[in-house]
């Protein structure tokens, strides 16, 4: 299997380790803007099927001559790249899967369904963390009982050693969790699709020692399209991030300040981005090279079966690899667009078209692919 893998940063660079750590993968051509330096654990492994080349994916030509000779293409660059990957993908016959992240553009995927599946051309948008093992992980859940009333969801991305005044650490994009604090999120009430706004409905839940109490609040993008295909057919479903206590207090009111607002400002006569700024001032404060991360996970289906009450418990605390220096994040979001691809390319995902994971990816071989990995997801019904 030869694979393409668009954008060499903290995912894109996981995923590639992910791939050639499959002993039938032949090549693995990393494609970035910039060439020459590769994260530490890609350097460190000097295996030769990994092939660098220069991209620039804003040229949309540059972008459709690499993709043909691929068994999968895998985007971990921004989500605004994934509709142009998508049209590229299916014109030169490859697979493809990408991170998501923006509900909107998935929609827009979607609307290339019918050439996809004419083509036999798999697309899986929203392959990551949350998106993406959590959309696998409740369509499980609810497909194990005979009636779901209710779908819970949390994922935190944390730092293992939290600091004041957010103890939080960027573990991904600081722009992309920005996102997630300012865009209303899609929930199902009472079995309709409304939206709820981000940062709200504070509540408290409980983890093994050592991650004891974390609060859970609403954020947009974490599930996608999920509650629009279950629509009418589950009461209630909901995602919230977690994070240590105190966050959501301390993020709201910079939010309702108009401090992470994508709208400009005229500041000494220049027009000033808000958002811009806050990230150039925040960022570097947030960036701790070297601190480990955890990923904690909770996903809960409650229903009936056999006439009972019942439920379906997905729990997942994954740490960072710090020998290698793959931080949790990357192994459970890098990890699953890679293991998604190659579930692609060997046929494990038969079906054609676009598909979420939630529709396309088989339960099993997903949860015993990533435990392969070590990131194992614990199961239980109650």
């Amino acid at each position: 299997m030869k694979f393409l893998v668009l954008g060499a940063g903290l995912q894109g660079s996981a995923a590639a380790w992910a791939l050639l750590q499959h002993d039938g993968v032949e090549r693995v051509t990393l494609a970035d803007r910039e060439v020459g330096t590769l994260a530490p654990f890609l350097e460190a492994s000097s295996d030769r099927r990994l092939h660098q080349v220069a991209l620039d994916a804003r040229d949309l030509s540059q972008l459709a001559a690499l993709m043909p000779g691929h068994d999968g293409v895998l985007c971990a660059l921004p989500y605004y790249f994934n509709q142009s990957v998508t049209e590229a993908a299916i014109a030169a016959g490859c697979h493809a899967c990408d991170l998501g992240g923006n509900t909107e553009i998935v929609v827009q995927q979607e609307e290339h369904d019918g050439e996809a599946a004419r083509r036999g051309v798999s697309i899986i948008p929203d392959c990551g963390l949350a998106p993406g093992m959590v959309n696998i992980l409740a369509a499980e859940g609810i497909r194990r009982l005979d009636r779901a009333r209710s779908v819970k969801i949390y994922v935190g991305g944390l730092p293992q050693h939290p600091e004041p005044p957010l103890n939080y650490q960027i573990v991904y994009s600081l722009e992309g969790a920005l996102d997630y604090y300012s865009t209303p999120s899609w929930i199902l009430r009472e079995g309709k699709a409304v939206r709820v706004e981000a940062l709200s409905e504070v509540e408290s839940l409980e983890f093994p020692a050592p991650i004891g109490t974390l609060e859970a609040f609403h954020t947009g993008g974490g599930i996608s399209t999920l509650p629009f295909g279950f629509e009418g057919r589950i009461d209630t479903m909901e995602y919230k991030t977690l994070r240590y206590p105190g966050h959501a207090a301390i993020m709201r009111p910079i939010r309702d300040l108009g401090l992470i607002s994508n709208l400009p400002v005229r500041l000494n006569g220049k027009q000033v981005v808000p958002r811009d700024l806050f990230i150039a001032v925040v960022e570097p404060k947030l960036l701790k090279p070297g601190s480990p991360d955890v990923v904690v996970l909770r996903v809960v289906v409650t229903g009936m079966r056999g006439g009972k009450e019942a439920g379906v418990h997905f729990n997942l605390i994954d740490y960072s690899d710090e020998t290698r220096g793959l931080t949790a994040m990357m192994r459970t979001t890098g990890f699953s667009l890679a293991l998604t691809a190659l579930m692609q390319a060997n046929g494990t995902i038969s079906a054609v078209g676009v598909r979420t994971p939630d529709q396309a990816v088989p339960f099993q071989p997903y949860v015993e692919g990533l435990a392969k990995f070590g990131v194992r997801i614990g199961v239980a019904e109650v």
